[in-house]
C-alpha cells in the first residue's frame, strides 16, 4: 500500500495504515541519524571504566527517548496537515469531495498520566567478615629442677632394751568407809518485783518542709519579637513561678520506753547437814613383781634421705591471641528502580456538536 494508493470506500483499517505509513515515514531520516551520533558518542564512553559505562548507557537511552518524542511531534503535525478532521469521524465509503457534510472536531489538550521510573535508594544488609582475637592456650614442655631423695646406709650405734623380773614393795591404798556430816543446799522458790521496761507508742509533731510554687513578678519590659510588618511586640508586668519549701507540721509516732513492775519467781538455796559416809584410802605394803630393762649398745645401719636434685619436663598452657574471621551484618545503598505516575499534556481532538444526530 503506498501513498497512491486509495481504496474505494474510507475503512477505519485504511486511515489506521495511512498515519502509521506516513509516522514511518517522517522518524525514518531523524531517527537514523540521531541514533547513529549518540551511539558513536556512547562508544567512545564505553572505553572508558565502569563508570563511564552507566553513564554511556544513560546518554544512549536518553538519546533515543528524544528522538522518538520529536519524532512523534512532527508526526502528528504531518496528520494535522494532512486532515484536519480525525479518521474516527470519515468511517465512510465515501470521496473527499463528497457533497454530504462531514462532523468536524477541535483540538484540545488533554491532561493525562504517564508511567515512569524513579531511582531510589534501599538499605540492604549484607553479610562480610569481621576480623576478631581469640585467646588460646598452647601446651609447652619446661624443664624445671625437681628434688628428689636417695637413700643411703650410714653406720650407728643402737642401744637394745632387754627386760627382766624384779621384786619391790610398793605403797597400796586401801579404801575404807568413814562417817561424816555434808552441808548441802536445798533450791526454794521466792516471789520478787522486778522492774521491766515496756515500750509504748506516744504521738509528736515533726516540722518537714514541701514543695510549693507561688507567682512572683518580673520588673522591667521583655522583647517579645516582631510581627511581618516589623511591628515589635513588648509585654510589662509579667509573672513567673518559683518553686518554695512551705513547712507543715506532721504527725508521727515515736516509741517511748515505760518502767512496769513485774512479779517474778527467785530460786534461792537454803543450806542443810545430813550424814554420808566418806570413802578414805588407807596405805599398806605389797610386794610385787616389776618389770625392769637392761640397756645394751650394738651397730646397726641406719638408712638416710639425702636430697638431690634432677630435671624434669614439666606440661604449662601459653596464652596466645589467634585471628579468627566472624561473620556480621553490614548495611549498603542499593539502586531500585520505583514506579511513578508524571502528569501529561496530550492533543485530543473533540468533535464539534451541530445540535443533530
Amino acid at each position: 500500500m503506498t501513498g497512491n494508493f486509495v481504496p474505494k470506500k474510507k475503512s477505519y483499517l485504511w486511515y489506521k495504515t495511512v498515519d502509521l505509513l506516513q509516522f514511518i515515514n517522517s522518524i525514518k531520516t531523524s531517527v537514523v541519524k540521531k541514533c547513529s551520533v549518540c551511539f558513536s558518542f556512547s562508544l567512545k564512553l564505553m572505553r572508558r571504566p565502569s563508570r563511564m559505562r552507566s553513564l554511556a548507557l544513560l546518554v544512549l537511552l536518553g538519546c533515543l527517548c528524544a528522538t522518538l518524542v520529536h519524532a512523534d511531534d512532527q508526526a502528528v503535525a504531518v496528520r494535522t496537515k494532512r486532515s484536519p478532521t480525525p479518521f474516527f469521524f470519515n468511517k465512510g465509503g465515501h470521496d473527499d469531495h463528497h457533497h454530504h457534510p462531514e462532523p468536524k472536531c477541535v483540538w484540545e489538550k488533554k491532561l493525562g498520566w504517564k508511567e515512569d521510573w524513579k531511582k531510589v535508594w534501599e538499605t540492604k544488609k549484607i553479610e562480610v567478615w569481621k576480623s576478631e582475637w581469640k585467646k588460646q592456650q598452647i601446651p609447652v614442655w619446661k624443664k624445671v629442677e625437681v628434688p628428689i631423695w636417695r637413700e643411703v646406709k650410714i653406720p650407728d650405734w643402737k642401744i637394745v632394751k632387754t627386760p627382766y623380773w624384779k621384786e619391790t614393795e610398793i605403797p597400796a591404798w586401801k579404801e575404807v568407809q568413814v562417817p561424816d556430816w555434808k552441808k548441802v543446799t536445798k533450791p526454794i522458790w521466792k516471789e520478787v518485783q522486778v522492774p521491766v521496761w515496756k515500750e509504748v507508742q506516744v504521738p509528736e509533731w515533726k516540722q518537714i518542709w514541701v514543695p510549693d510554687t507561688v507567682k512572683v513578678g518580673i520588673p522591667g519590659e521583655k522583647y517579645l519579637g516582631k510581627d511581618e510588618h516589623g511591628w515589635e511586640y513588648t509585654s510589662h508586668d509579667l509573672w513567673k513561678k518559683k518553686m518554695v519549701w512551705k513547712p507543715l507540721w506532721k504527725k508521727v509516732w515515736k516509741t517511748v520506753k515505760k518502767e512496769e513492775w513485774k512479779t517474778e519467781k527467785k530460786l534461792e538455796w537454803k543450806e542443810e547437814w545430813v550424814q554420808v559416809w566418806r570413802t578414805e584410802k588407807q596405805q599398806i605394803w605389797v610386794k610385787k613383781k616389776e618389770e625392769a630393762w637392761k640397756e645394751d649398745k650394738i651397730e646397726v645401719w641406719r638408712v638416710e634421705k639425702k636430697q638431690e636434685w634432677a630435671t624434669e619436663k614439666k606440661l604449662e598452657w601459653k596464652d596466645e591471641w589467634k585471628e579468627i574471621k566472624v561473620p556480621a551484618w553490614k548495611e549498603i545503598q542499593v539502586p531500585a528502580w520505583k514506579k511513578v505516575w508524571k502528569p501529561v499534556w496530550e492533543k485530543v481532538c473533540v468533535p464539534v456538536s451541530h445540535g443533530w444526530h
